[in-house]
């Protein structure tokens, strides 16, 4: 069926409603735009469902979510159904637009397939629905979200029993049961107010934030100081119209801060995020207001939280006054040296501690790793990747986990969650930055000493955005290319190594020789260069991107910017003549 056939089927077809068949008619005669709707199904990818919100089977709506659901129910179903269905599944949603519309079609398919569903009462940050599925012993999570895309996108992620995002194979088997649904009518529903009645529908709260909030609370190491400064330490943030309001100010006001001054154009939530034009930390024209206010009330440090409250980006004062945002991989490693200098002070870093790092996340955590004796571990892109390790980690002994982040600003102390959480990461910044000044120092002056201690690590990201079918195209065959014909030197460095996750195998490029990958496979491609310099590629898994990773170590700071710039010059050159 092509897509015209499927276009004038839903307009057809009693099953879709009077709304989306609106829609629809409304885009009659444009022929590009429906073909964009209809070419393909939104695929329910290893990390669920996210797209453009409208009808059509390339987009998120009420439709795609049920038959994602009933995927998932059918999964859960397969072994052990009745305790499965009492177990239940829990479902968090942030403040897009239809996000808690679609948690509770997800309830109502859910609940029509006998599996009890607890739904939180208003919005909640990823990371508390990470903990929740432990904490109420849940089969499954679900939490309606697209973090930190733009206010056109809605999303769909689903959590294991664990608590984490599924890892293989286990993603692959869900979204087998999903893609097996070829009929909407396959789909089960109940009423939500039957759902109540009947016992399979729990509306979540309080309970359940007290308890997240205590675990989170629990890693704040140096409280006497946060006491000891609170007087004279001001904090300005912003929840960027996201979850984040409510449990970051609460966590701050909890552990001791008195002074924390909140957005006030931006803490409300806000589908259309009308304050800025992309709600991302990592953005810094995000922080345009945040800064303003910090400049009026002299703030020591700005923080920001994304719609989901799952990352978090950290801006300070530089040598000149001025406030800068610290990538993702400053405050990681800022973070990593404090909370394992803290445990080494204390005497209670473990032997078998590990620190946790994705494959593109800055490789001064391995300086870091070294200095304290501890394992380094590198997992794929993708927090649910460490934690997977966590969970590992706990059954087997092998490991003690003490601290995990990735480059794109998603930090986790501690194991009450297994993903990144902007709420711990978010007090633990505050924090430091309360130590540091307690010496007489800012935070970026902390980073200064550690740039000293390990080294000048450098590094960026790039990215290039190719929409729909012909961007599609185009991320593969750049992709193919480099896998195929890899550079043999860049910016005047030698290629040492290319390391293919897809085909999982790493190749000596001067010797030939080849090693096994041991990590599940990815379309990623990873150059190792010469002096510790490295890039790597891959395609967005949530965006019509591709992205591009560099980093550096220089002799001093200025060294190392150069050495970045030209590493960056030189590989997007050689990518945009593909």
């Amino acid at each position: 069926m092509d897509f015209m056939e499927k276009y004038n089927q839903w307009l057809e077809d009693d099953y879709f409603d009077e709304e989306t068949k609106k829609e629809l008619k409304d885009i009659s005669g444009d022929e590009k735009e429906i073909q964009e709707r209809f070419y393909k199904e939104l695929e329910f990818g290893t990390g669920g469902l996210r797209g453009i919100i409208g009808a059509g089977t390339n987009r998120m709506n009420k439709y795609s979510v049920r038959k994602a659901t009933q995927g998932l129910a059918n999964y859960i179903l397969l072994e052990n159904a009745e305790k499965n269905k009492e177990k239940g599944v829990v479902i968090a949603y942030d403040s897009r637009r239809y996000s808690r519309e679609f948690a509770f079609e997800a309830a109502m398919v859910l609940n029509g397939n006998g599996i009890k569903t607890y739904v939180f009462e208003e919005l909640t940050p990823t990371p508390e629905l990470s903990f929740a599925v432990r904490y109420l012993g849940c089969v499954a999570g679900i939490v309606i979200t697209a973090s930190h895309n733009p206010k056109e996108y809605n999303g769909y992620k689903v959590y294991g029993s664990d608590g984490a995002q599924v890892p293989p194979p286990y993603d692959s088997e869900i979204i087998a049961e999903v893609n097996k649904i070829t009929d909407f009518r396959q789909v089960k529903l109940m009423e939500t107010e039957k759902a109540k009645e009947a016992g399979l529908l729990k509306i979540i709260g309080e309970e359940v934030n007290d308890a997240y909030i205590k675990e989170v609370k629990a890693q704040s190491i140096n409280g006497d100081i946060i006491k000891k400064m609170a007087d004279d330490f001001t904090i300005v943030y912003t929840p960027l119209h996201g979850t984040g309001h409510k449990p970051v100010m609460r966590v701050l006001k909890e552990v001791g801060f008195k002074n924390v001054i909140i957005v006030p154009e931006q803490q409300n939530p806000d589908p259309e995020f009308s304050t800025v034009s992309y709600p991302n930390p990592e953005d810094p024209a995000a922080f345009g207001l945040a800064i303003k206010l910090a400049k009026e009330h002299n703030a020591d440090i700005i923080i920001g939280t994304d719609p989901d409250a799952d990352r978090v980006g950290v801006l300070v004062r530089d040598a000149k006054g001025e406030y800068v945002v610290l990538t993702g991989n400053m405050t990681g490693v800022l973070l990593a040296e404090y909370l394992l200098s803290a445990k080494k002070a204390k005497g209670t870093l473990p032997k078998n501690g590990v620190l946790i790092k994705t494959i593109v996340t800055t490789e001064m955590a391995r300086a870091i790793a070294k200095e304290y004796d501890i394992t380094l571990l590198e997992v794929l892109t993708g927090f649910k990747f460490i934690g997977e390790k966590i969970k590992e980690f706990e059954q087997t002994g092998e490991h003690e986990y003490l601290f995990g982040f990735e480059e794109s600003y998603g930090y986790l102390a501690g194991t009450y969650a297994r993903d990144k959480d902007a709420v711990v990461a978010s007090m633990l910044a505050c924090e430091l930055a309360a130590v540091y000044k307690d010496k007489g120092m800012t935070l970026y002056e902390g980073l200064q000493a550690l740039y000293e201690k390990y080294g000048y690590y450098k590094e960026a990201l790039e990215s290039i955005t190719l929409k729909g079918i012909e961007g599609l195209e185009k991320i593969q065959s750049i992709m193919t290319f480099l896998r195929n014909d890899p550079p043999k030197a860049v910016a005047g460095l030698k290629v040492l190594e290319l390391r293919d996750y897809e085909k999982q195998m790493a190749k000596n490029l001067i010797t030939n020789q080849e090693a096994k990958i041991h990590l599940p496979k990815s379309n990623v491609l990873y150059f190792v260069l010469e002096n510790n310099a490295w890039f790597c590629i891959r395609p967005s898994g949530t965006e019509p991107k591709v992205k591009m990773y560099f980093g550096v170590k220089g002799k001093d700071e200025e060294h190392a910017k150069e050495l970045l710039a030209n590493l960056i010059e030189d590989v997007m050159g050689k990518i945009n003549q593909i």
